[in-house]
């Protein structure tokens, strides 16, 4: 298995035992691969819960120019449940874990095909 097949693995356990939910692994493979490079960063590769900086960046880069929602609460909202959901105290929230979980709540599948 290559590196990313081994992230990916480890994405889908996260979603099955942190988050209870079966992965759609076509859709997250997909959005795996869309974050690029910064899934080989350790740094890169979560998102921090209680920064607000870290939480623009998902909302403006992700939400808005990604996946063409509009700005609004119901964006901000979307985070904090993503982040609810994958535990306040859980310090490695993977970011492809929670696009993948944003991407679901708002029903953007489609964007990945």
């Amino acid at each position: 298995m290559s590196k990313r097949d081994d992230l990916i693995a480890k994405y889908a356990a996260d979603l099955k035992d942190k988050i209870g939910q079966e992965p759609d692994m076509d859709l997250l493979t997909k959005v795996t691969i869309g974050c690029g490079p910064s899934i080989y960063n350790a740094d890169a590769s979560t998102v921090s819960g209680s920064d607000q900086s870290e939480l623009d960046t998902v909302k403006n880069n992700f939400l808005i120019k990604k996946l063409g929602l509009s700005d609004g609460d119901k964006l901000d909202e979307a985070i904090a449940s993503v982040m609810e959901a994958y535990g306040k105290s859980n310090r490695n929230k993977y970011r492809a874990v929670v696009y993948y979980l944003l991407t679901k709540h708002f029903g953007k599948e489609a964007i990945y095909n």
